[in-house]
């Protein structure tokens, strides 16, 4: 077996080292070897050969120095023309490739094949270079863009013997990378010209960039045109607000602002790059985005009630937004605020009252919901009275939610992110730029084939209260009101959109009492549903395309019209640390888990080590607002809690 701590790069290097076998190789890896060089034999072949650019030509002439076993040196090498030589002194082997006139094709203009030094006699062994791994590994990241390193390094050792760790096949990986899509260092440089192109190709789209005083990578903002116009002409008035980190070369934030269309589907509507997440970074990102997305209604943010988030829809929004605090966070802080204090059993029991009287519609049942933790712990039922229920609870927040209490909703959009974001900064913008470019036509595509009023989720919901409604007996009171008899009797002012029950002025959608309203008037119900779920709003939503972008071609020293750039970016201070990067944990616990119990007090939460240290609640600042939480919870746990808690 072989172990190589040196094959990590991928620089197509000019001065390499001469073929010869590793120390302790076998035949066996040996014709291994032989059998990875001979695929590159014929990359270079003769005079009148051409290649699409000069760095295609540079790359098959690295690759067939490996395979011919020599090395060579540049003679000329720029924007125009390129002439290699063998490194031996004396030997006649050289080549010499130019631009065809009036093309942009490059063609071998001459070529001695023949050496007269010992260059190629040992073409039968292979060349431990950094160049001879990348051009391997780059060959397989053409074929799968999202190679993982383990997998890298297990298909190396398994071809060729050479056997590497996770660090070296992940850094040979980002080399290889690098090569094929640009340097990160580079990506920086390109941001002006990248948000004028988005502007260009665009009309109406928002691109901004923003550097520091020394002129490194402070934040980067994007709102496509298509995106604008599509959450203003058919959006509801609600974005959800959240974070993730970045894993490339230096690292940095993403934040975003995700809409949600007529069918309950995600719609992006701007996002920013941020060197990092502070709350000087969110008040700039919703500064920018009040400016792309000017609305003539308050808009309702769903978000974590933390990180500058709550302080900057203040500063920058004042009245003209609410804020609702995701329960998801909500009721992880409590989790944690509880651990140590009660059993498994008793923590269950509260956080599922919590979402239930999160989610309930009325001011009696919200009560009945905080009761049942006052029964439990007076001192929790005092934690929920402080934790500003307005901002949480269906009985008394202001806004519009339509039923969605949790930020972590735009969770398609975050995946692309996830699969891009250890790219090149341009790279990964112009990669979801075309995420949302195909979302946006497939919607379109999919929703001109709809003969319904409402979109097909919201018709379906619509169909369920209907069939509900018939059940039920609506009395006329006076004027547009009615009282509606049937499990419980509610009331229904149906020129004032308001019923009792509360669901239809939380949803959007007539509950089964206006339903049965709207029949005895021998009205139609779909005059009763927002107007943000009809088929008509969601054609206005996806109307608007996203235009590709011109690949944008990387910059060559010494080309004139690259000097003249007006502004410089470079990369942030920031570089990601050593080893492998330190990725989400899975999301697979329930949002209570079991506790360990002390030996010597039999408390929970704590050994015997640690008794006497445990926490108690916050008395003076229930939520922490100003702190930082870490959550590793999975959507589908807290959706179960939710959903074994919502009030039929």
């Amino acid at each position: 077996m072989i172990h190589c701590d040196d094959l990590l790069g991928v620089d197509a290097a000019i001065d390499t080292t001469p073929l010869c076998p590793y120390p302790g190789s076998n035949d066996e890896n040996n014709e291994k070897h032989r059998r990875a060089a001979s695929q590159w034999e014929n990359t270079i072949t003769d005079v009148g050969q051409r290649f699409s650019s000069f760095a295609e030509f540079r790359e098959a002439l690295h690759k067939y120095s490996i395979a011919h076993g020599f090395t060579y040196r540049y003679k000329k090498n720029d924007s125009r023309r390129v002439t290699a030589k063998c490194k031996v002194e004396g030997c006649s082997w050289c080549i010499y490739a130019s631009r065809l006139p009036t093309t942009q094709l490059i063609c071998i203009k001459k070529m001695n094949a023949k050496h007269t030094c010992d260059g190629a006699a040992v073409k039968a062994a292979y060349r431990s270079t950094r160049g001879w791994m990348g051009s391997i590994i780059k060959e397989k990241l053409k074929v799968a863009p999202n190679y993982k390193p383990k997998d890298i390094a297990k298909d190396i050792e398994r071809e060729y013997g050479i056997q590497l760790n996770y660090s070296q096949a992940r850094r040979a990986k980002e080399k290889a990378r690098e090569q094929l899509q640009g340097s990160f260092k580079e990506a920086y440089s390109q941001l002006p010209l990248f948000c004028e192109k988005i502007r260009e190709t665009n009309p109406g789209s928002v691109a901004t960039i923003v550097t520091k005083e020394d002129s490194s990578f402070h934040r980067l903002f994007i709102a496509f045109h298509a995106s604008i116009s599509g959450f203003q002409q058919g959006c509801r008035p609600l974005l959800f607000l959240d974070s993730t980190l970045l894993y490339a070369k230096y690292q940095g934030t993403l934040l975003a602002a995700i809409g949600i269309d007529g069918n309950d589907g995600v719609f992006p509507v701007a996002f920013a790059v941020v060197d990092e997440e502070t709350n000087d970074n969110w008040q700039w990102f919703l500064s920018e985005l009040k400016s792309a997305v000017a609305m003539s209604c308050p808009i309702t943010f769903v978000s974590d009630f933390q990180r500058g988030i709550r302080e900057s829809l203040q500063n920058v929004f004042g009245e003209e937004c609410y804020h609702s605090y995701c329960l998801h966070y909500l009721a992880e802080k409590l989790n944690n605020d509880l651990k140590g204090q009660f059993s498994h059993e008793a923590r269950r029991l509260m956080i599922q009252d919590l979402c239930a009287a999160a989610f309930a519609p009325k001011l009696e049942s919200f009560e009945r919901c905080v009761e049942n933790i006052k029964a439990i712990s007076p001192e929790v039922y005092n934690w929920v009275s402080r934790s500003e229920p307005e901002h949480w609870a269906n009985a008394f927040f202001g806004g519009a939610r339509y039923g969605h209490l949790m930020s972590n909703f735009g969770k398609l959009f975050y995946d692309w992110v996830a699969e891009l974001n250890e790219l090149p900064i341009t790279q990964m913008v112009d990669g979801l730029r075309g995420k949302v470019m195909e979302l946006i036509y497939a919607r379109r595509v999919e929703s001109s084939q709809w003969v319904t009023t409402l979109t097909p989720l919201m018709e379906q919901k619509l169909q369920i209260d209907a069939s509900k409604a018939r059940s039920l007996h609506p009395l006329p009171s006076h004027g547009s009101t009615f009282e509606v008899r049937g499990e419980s009797v509610e009331v229904v002012d149906i020129d004032q959109w308001d019923c009792s029950c509360k669901e239809w002025q939380l949803n959007g959608l007539p509950c089964c009492h206006t339903i049965a309203v709207s029949e005895y008037l021998g009205r139609s119900p779909y005059d009763l549903c927002s107007r943000y779920f009809s088929t008509e709003s969601y054609h206005a939503t996806y109307a608007e395309s996203i235009n590709p972008i011109p690949h944008l071609e990387k910059p060559i020293k010494g080309e004139p019209d690259m000097e003249h750039m007006v502004i410089v970016v470079t990369p942030p201070p920031t570089k990601r640390p050593p080893g492998r990067p330190k990725m989400k944990k899975a999301d697979t616990f329930d949002i209570v888990k079991r506790q360990m119990q002390c030996s010597k007090c039999k408390g929970l939460g704590h050994n015997k080590k640690t008794c006497g240290k445990v926490n108690n609640i916050d008395e003076q600042d229930p939520l922490l607002l100003n702190g930082l939480i870490t959550v590793e919870l999975e959507e589908t746990a807290i959706s179960m809690e939710l959903e074994s808690s919502l009030p039929m």
